[in-house]
């Protein structure tokens, strides 16, 4: 069969920080093409919608696969849904990806037929198992993961083994749009899957049922030897929970010479626990580090069952800048901060060299807290749920929320971005225009045309085509079994040692260490 993978358009926060490569995306065509298939990609994150038609027109596909991994993208795939489907209407529809998993029937009823079925979980896993099944005019509903109107199949799969799958990344067309920070253009890579804590704001552990899943140092190696690019994203929910997996990758990397620079996101316990690991990897391109800090309280840490102590993320932080990292953190502005609480959180970023993001809690189903919230959301419209838009009532009048969210945004910023920015990475952006890179660069500029108080309560205002069903009321006591995707496979699933085991339970109970 012939295949049409779909990336959609970026969101608001990428569009001025980051590009990121779509692996996922590339995983599922890297798949499909093992399975003996006939496989393009388009990323509509740096292509456009007539690019699209065009590609369809000309390629002719039998089948057309969408990745819906952001809620917010929801909308734009359905709208590409409807219109592929009115000009071409045998070609077979379906989406997968992280947050449909979540929403299967709620999209399918959405998609008023238009959409074939929905392919829960791992899509690397089962996307050849679909696509030989379409072709060979079997019931899909015998394929795991599969989701029609008409019913759910056997439950979703994990790949046997993260060393077989493999990014179809010569299908991307154009390779030098993704960047992440002073890295571009940036390829994405993936060292392990899963997670095993369980924050109450996030739904990596409840796509994942818990496991932790490693790829082998020398498949790592491998893959890293054969990108061009001189920028690898980390795309691990958490790096180097293991330890021992970790330093193997470092020295796997410095046998062969390989000449890379890293980006990567990780825990502040996971950071102090591993130091001798994260040293080893600044030494060997390691230069961007992100620590998912979410509050400056306790109090706060508490809400997103974070566990991490303030004393233990300060120190994380302090020892991050100690390695020469640039280091990135992220605070979650809760609907019910006044200015006040917005003054107080700018004075503290300010006090501190860090870069700060500032995002909006949003409760994303899959998570805790959409089971908790959704009875109080506000609006409906999938296009809001993109971590830059409050979706649960505001302690202030909604239009002051936004002003001081933008404006605390915009005082952070200034710190990293402009003149100033330009005027610290001088050398770097002449090297990167040198070779015809401008996507940094270009992003210096940018925050101002993109987060405006008046814009994002415009978007309210937008009418919505596509709106989330009313949602019953919220759960005190949710039974997690009802949270996940992949099952709970329990202590078998998680590539850890005892030792890291225990300290995953004892940090997600709160215990120090």
């Amino acid at each position: 069969m012939k295949v049409l993978a779909v990336h959609p358009s970026a969101l608001m926060y990428t569009k001025v920080f980051l590009r990121l490569e779509p692996l996922g995306m590339e995983l599922v065509a890297g798949a499909a093409r093992n399975a003996g298939h006939d496989v393009r990609i388009i990323d509509l994150q740096a292509e456009t919608h007539e690019d699209y038609w065009e590609l369809i027109e000309e390629f002719q596909p039998d089948a057309v696969c969408y990745s819906g991994s952001y809620l917010a993208n929801v909308p734009e795939i359905l709208d590409l849904c409807r219109e592929t489907r009115y000009r071409f209407p045998l070609v077979f529809q379906f989406i997968g990806g992280h947050s449909v998993s979540f929403i299967a029937k709620d999209v399918l009823e959405l998609s008023e037929g238009t959409v074939n079925c929905i392919l829960k979980g791992e899509g690397d896993a089962t996307v050849g198992l679909l696509l030989d099944a379409v072709q060979n005019g079997k019931d899909i509903l015998e394929v795991p993961g599969t989701v029609t109107l008409d019913g759910e199949g056997p439950p979703p799969i994990f790949v046997k083994s993260l060393d077989e799958v493999r990014p179809a990344r010569d299908l991307l067309r154009h390779r030098n749009k993704y960047f992440i920070g002073t890295l571009d253009p940036a390829a994405s890579i993936e060292f392990a899957r899963g997670c095993p804590w369980d924050c109450t704001f996030c739904s990596a552990w409840t796509f994942y049922g818990r496991s932790y899943r490693t790829a082998s140092p020398q498949v790592i190696a491998d893959e890293l030897e054969e990108i061009k690019e001189p920028g690898i994203f980390i795309v691990d929910d958490v790096a180097f929970v293991h330890e021992e997996h970790g330093m193997a990758i470092a020295n796997e990397i410095k046998k062969r010479g390989i000449k890379k620079e890293y980006y990567l996101e990780t825990r502040a316990d996971v950071l102090l626990r591993n130091k001798e690991v994260f040293k080893v990897w600044s030494e060997i391109g390691l230069s961007y580090i992100f620590i998912g800090m979410e509050a400056v309280d306790e109090e706060g840490l508490k809400q997103f069952r974070k566990r991490v102590s303030l004393d233990k993320n300060f120190e994380a932080l302090e020892y991050a800048r100690s390695l020469g990292l640039i280091v990135a953190i992220n605070i979650i502005a809760d609907p019910s901060w006044d200015r006040a609480r917005f003054e107080a959180v700018r004075q503290w970023c300010l006090e501190i060299p860090d870069i700060v993001n500032i995002s909006v809690t949003t409760p994303y189903p899959g998570t805790e807290i959409w089971h908790k919230e959704a009875r109080r959301l506000t609006t409906r419209d999938y296009r809001l749920f993109d971590i830059q838009h409050a979706v649960l009532p505001t302690t202030l009048p909604l239009p002051e929320f936004y002003e001081e969210l933008v404006k605390t945004q915009q005082v952070l910023n200034t710190k990293h971005m402009g003149w100033q920015a330009l005027k610290d990475t001088a050398g770097i952006a002449v090297n990167l225009l040198k070779n015809g890179q401008t996507n940094f660069v270009k992003m210096l500029w940018k925050f101002n045309s993109v987060f405006n108080p008046d814009l994002q309560l415009a978007d309210h205002q937008r009418p919505a085509r596509y709106l989330m069903p009313m949602q019953p009321d919220a759960v005190d006591n949710i039974d997690r079994n009802d949270l996940y995707v992949h099952g709970p496979g329990g202590r078998k699933t998680r590539a850890l040692d005892d030792a890291t085991e225990t300290f995953v339970d004892k940090t997600r109970m709160g215990e120090e260490v």
